[in-house]
């Protein structure tokens, strides 16, 4: 039986454009922050060393915000999402400051997490407000203009980090966070309102020890899933022993949150029909979108033979589609339904990204640059609608959750995703070349203009693997919503 979810006012109409800004400038810190550390590896590493270990700049921050977001949206949930966002906000500030001053690559590694406690915060609860502030018929707005930030910042992050990297010193990079954070948090304070919160006389429970059993089993099995086949061997002891680590949690946390008289992660994320479908689908999304966003670019540069720039370009155009695809999807589900819009999306693009291994060798640049712009189009018209379907479908009371299950499962199908498609690319890989090979050793090793017939060949056909099963991902994404979704998602009626 659904429990009754009643709806409740988002902040007050007075100050909402100041609002909308300060979320803008929140997302963009928290998109920017996941790309802008990439080209200034070489400098922080001359200057603290630890390259063995560098890439946990990446990992350690993407766990962080990962493990994060079902807490987070509880607790925003229970306690109201301002005193949530600007926690996190303060948390990534804190982190990036430590960043900066940072005296060694363990040093910066373990602020690099901080920021991520923060930034989980930030990124969650960035998308229950803009539901909160908008009523459904507008909701496309406020998303479309978050698309458009993320996108922007997305592609922009390692431009101005190289930028900052060679004019100004690595550590600007973390700096320039200070005062973008300290706007948006002003703002955050002057001008969100929230109303009053009705009490019935109970203190509010918080779920400590189900947020640490989460944080822990995400923690050790996503720790397995990004190091498994980089650090170690997937079959190695320290592979195995975290994997059965992380099996013996996942019981302790559904344990922990059975006997909870608030669960940090609710049953009825999983019972609702609605909700679980749009978690396996956006977990479908998450997992594809590591084929063009971790493998397009190499495969630019080594088999089409472009410069740096010119394969970011390439990669880049399909943040150009997305967000006006996304703006222009609520023309659609108005008439057909989320459902059938999302079904129509990720239809598009499974059809798009299995065209990729047809395309010719080595083809042309503006080949896979169409590909890449189609397939923003129909991941627009995907991702947007199932949403805002979602959060339309819970009250206030429940939207910090709904919402933060959705982006949870999105995380961590890119998590998955790049280590399936790892393996897939460096096991073909490893095959063209004689029984060796690694993606980001041979890419390493080759000068874009020097790389021999035989490795573009390989790196080419590695990247079609990878297309292909990005490809079912997005066809078993169109049949779990064919065959398991509502014609028509509950909506709640706006009060």
């Amino acid at each position: 039986m659904r429990p009754a979810a009643t709806d409740r006012p988002g902040p007050a109409p007075r100050g909402r454009a100041a609002v909308v800004a300060a979320l803008m400038l929140a997302m963009a810190l928290a998109a920017l922050d996941s790309t802008i550390v990439s080209t200034a590896v070489p400098q922080i590493v001359g200057d603290l060393g630890g390259f063995s270990y560098f890439s946990w700049l990446f990992s350690g921050y993407l766990l962080a915000v990962t493990v994060t977001l079902p807490v987070y949206g509880k607790l925003s949930d229970t306690f109201g999402r301002k005193p949530v966002l600007v926690a996190g906000a303060a948390v990534f500030l804190l982190g990036s400051l430590l960043c900066a001053v940072a005296w060694n690559m363990a040093a910066l590694i373990a602020f690099r997490i901080v920021q991520g406690l923060g930034g989980g915060a930030l990124q969650g609860t960035v998308q229950t407000l803009a539901a909160d502030l908008y009523p459904l018929k507008e909701r496309p707005k406020i998303q479309a203009k978050l698309s458009t930030v993320w996108a922007v910042s997305a592609v922009a992050g390692p431009g101005i980090g190289g930028v900052l990297a060679a004019y100004a010193g690595w550590r600007w990079i973390f700096l320039v966070n200070l005062p973008v954070g300290a706007v948006a948090l002003w703002l955050i304070v002057r001008h969100l309102h929230e109303p009053a919160r009705r009490s019935d006389g109970a203190r509010p429970r918080v779920d400590w020890a189900g947020a640490l059993a989460v944080f822990a089993c995400g923690g050790v099995l996503l720790t397995a899933l990004v190091q498994g086949g980089v650090a170690w061997p997937w079959w190695s002891a320290p592979s195995v022993a975290l994997f059965a680590t992380g099996l013996v949690l996942v019981a302790v946390v559904v344990l922990v949150e059975r006997r909870a008289a608030e669960p940090i992660i609710p049953g009825w994320v999983w019972r609702r029909r609605t909700i679980a479908v749009v978690n396996l689908a956006l977990g479908a999304l998450g997992l594809l979108m590591v084929a063009p966003s971790v493998f397009l670019p190499t495969y630019a540069q080594t088999v089409l033979g472009l410069a740096p720039a010119a394969a970011g370009f390439v990669l880049s155009v399909w943040t150009l589609s997305w967000p006006v695809s996304a703006a222009l999807s609520q023309h659609v589900y108005r008439r057909i339904g989320f459902r059938n819009t999302a079904m129509i999306g990720i239809g598009s693009a499974s059809l798009v990204l299995f065209a990729f291994p047809l395309l010719p060798y080595p083809g042309s640049a503006w080949q896979p640059t169409l590909l890449m712009l189609a397939l923003g189009a129909a991941l627009g018209l995907f991702q947007l609608p199932l949403i805002i379907g979602v959060q339309s479908t819970v009250g206030w009371a429940e939207r910090g959750t709904a919402t933060a299950s959705v982006l949870f499962c999105r995380q961590t199908g890119q998590t998955v995703g790049a280590a399936v498609f790892g393996a897939i690319a460096n096991a073909v890989l490893a095959g063209r070349l004689g029984g060796a090979g690694d993606l980001d050793a041979v890419t390493r090793a080759l000068g874009t203009d020097a790389a021999p017939e035989a490795t573009r060949r390989a790196v080419a056909d590695a990247v079609h693997w990878v297309y292909t099963g990005a490809g079912c991902a997005a066809a078993l994404a169109f049949l779990v919503l064919l065959v398991w979704a509502p014609r028509r998602f509950p909506v709640l009626t706006d009060q």
